[in-house]
């Protein structure tokens, strides 16, 4: 049995992940932390947790708790995940893992040293949706795949932008980390790393300190190339991931919750696969799975790097000429 504590038991873990914790085989919750101890007492006495703490290193230091969950902002991730690492405990950290490629090193390096696992929540890489995705590109249902296009869109936030995901100084970013970087993940997990980047960041609104339209091109080697589309001053909502083939083409959300469509020629296929009702039980089952020596989970602190690694070069931008 993994016993879990939860650093930050804010809105992600109320169903997306916090349930999955306890609900996955050989897995239980056992400490939450938050920096308000009444709001971390109310989390603890709705979803069952025995304690709750207010210091991240009295629940990092609990000898009941064998392995913790980072889930609060980019901001912390670092610091928290080096903490977890002294103390000779796995982790798993809140995507993007951090707010560097440089601070994403760190990490690795210090569990590394420590014979130390660590993931990142990179959770759609256990998602029964994206794993058919992936084994269709690999089964070669469109022939071989030369190119993809993520075209996400939304209208431009209003009441939310003073939620910290609008501030660089605490996501690293904008919404491209926030959003686009489950995009990045998948592109990886579906075709392999990206080895090449260019970014177009700008602010149209002038709304928060940060990029709200991003364009990007990657390549994939020699054989695949990519481009992106991120863009939160829209007047409508998009939401598609689009793989063209020698044979066909491959359509998939990230987010919503609709089908995969493959067409080839006269012939379409729908694939029709709900998410979950905590969509992060799939990678915490992977996780617990792995420390009990069974598989290994999907999403590491080796591919989550990789993902900041291209999230940080969207925003450097081309010098003209």
């Amino acid at each position: 049995m993994t016993r879990w504590g939860i650093l930050g038991c804010g809105d992600v873990t109320e169903v997306k992940s916090g349930p999955g914790f306890q609900k996955a085989d050989g897995s239980s919750l056992v400490a939450v932390m938050r920096r308000d101890l009444s709001k971390a007492r109310d989390y603890a006495g709705r979803h069952g947790v025995p304690r709750a703490y207010d210091c991240a290193g009295a629940l990092i230091d609990d000898p009941e708790v064998d392995a913790v969950y980072i889930a609060t902002p980019p901001s912390s991730h670092c610091e928290l995940a080096l903490a977890v690492a002294a103390s000779g405990k796995p982790c798993l950290v809140e995507k993007p893992m951090a707010m560097n490629h440089g601070e994403c090193r760190r990490m690795i390096d210090a569990f590394t040293a420590r014979g130390l696992p660590l993931w990142v929540a990179y959770y759609r890489r256990a998602l029964p949706r994206f794993i058919i995705v992936r084994d269709l590109l690999s089964a070669n249902a469109i022939g071989r795949v030369t190119s993809v296009h993520v075209a996400v869109t939304k209208p431009l936030a209003t009441t939310e932008r003073s939620n910290w995901r609008f501030d660089p100084a605490i996501a690293g970013a904008g919404l491209l980390f926030d959003l686009g970087s489950h995009c990045v993940d998948l592109l990886d997990f579906f075709l392999g790393p990206i080895t090449g980047v260019a970014g177009f960041p700008i602010n149209t609104a002038g709304a928060y300190g940060a990029e709200d339209v991003t364009a990007a091109a990657f390549s994939f080697g020699s054989n695949v190339v990519g481009t992106g589309t991120w863009n939160f001053n829209a007047g409508s909502a998009t939401d598609t991931m689009t793989f063209t083939g020698t044979e066909g083409v491959l359509e998939t959300p990230v987010f919503s919750d609709s089908d995969v469509i493959v067409t080839r020629g006269k012939e379409r296929q729908v694939h029709s696969v709900r998410y979950p009702p905590h969509v992060h039980q799939p990678l915490i089952q992977a996780i617990v799975d792995e420390l009990a020596g069974v598989g290994r989970c999907p999403s590491n602190a080796e591919s989550g790097a990789r993902a900041s690694w291209v999230l940080e070069r969207c925003l450097l931008g081309i010098t003209p000429a």
